[in-house]
């Protein structure tokens, strides 16, 4: 069986691994992977970890911490009454679509005193997957405003949660005031499949706002 030895110091014994265990553009020396960066934005509590956590290849980086009375005072907590814990700083993963494209998910803190981290999570990011929760459709204006402004391509993603009530992509975007160019579709966060449909989505959106 070929594999794959890795560079290693003089008198470190090498690490070999079998090829099934890699992917092609890891064994093809003349390939080499495209590397993105993409944001996962939205409310307090709307999916951003779930959505990470349900595709990453990676053990996904996370920076949870339990909720304080600041957040009782601060956030919505109608919509998520179990939750305990909150994103302080963010969400990372890594998925591996079409062999050699990698995308590196960020997800962004979605209480309002950790926003001032948004500008360094964004930075080289291709796009931006805003999260909106129809229970509380108001929490993701900030993050709606904040893509608009800077002008990253964006797409909305209504995480349907248990026992909310399903609306049409047309009714989210007209209650948003999304404008027609921009992707807007029903997910679920906890379902790996849809969860990579939308992120096709967001790069097929992004690749048609990059200028030729």
């Amino acid at each position: 069986m070929d594999s794959v030895v890795s560079d290693v110091a003089p008198g470190v014994s090498p690490i070999v691994e079998p090829d099934e265990n890699l992917k092609s553009w890891q064994t093809d020396r003349t390939r080499a992977p495209i590397a993105t960066k993409i944001v996962v934005a939205g409310g307090f509590g709307v999916g951003k970890t779930t959505l990470v956590t349900s595709v990453s290849e990676i053990t996904p980086l996370q920076t949870e911490a339990l909720m304080t009375e600041a957040s009782e005072e601060t956030d919505d907590l109608t919509g998520t009454p179990d939750k305990l814990t909150t994103t302080v700083a963010m969400d990372f993963g890594r998925i591996t679509l079409d062999d050699d494209l990698v995308l590196y998910l960020f997800g962004t803190p979605g209480q309002q005193r950790f926003w001032f981290m948004w500008d360094d999570l964004v930075r080289g990011a291709i796009g931006a997957v805003v999260l909106a929760d129809t229970r509380r459709l108001k929490d993701c204006f900030p993050a709606l405003d904040y893509f608009e402004s800077c002008g990253l391509p964006y797409v909305v993603a209504v995480n349907h949660f248990d026992g909310s009530e399903r609306f049409e992509p047309e009714d989210v975007r007209e209650a948003l005031t999304i404008p027609r160019h921009i992707p807007v579709m029903i997910m679920d966060a906890r379902r790996r499949i849809s969860a990579i449909e939308t992120l096709l989505a967001l790069v097929g959106h992004a690749l048609d706002e990059t200028p030729e």
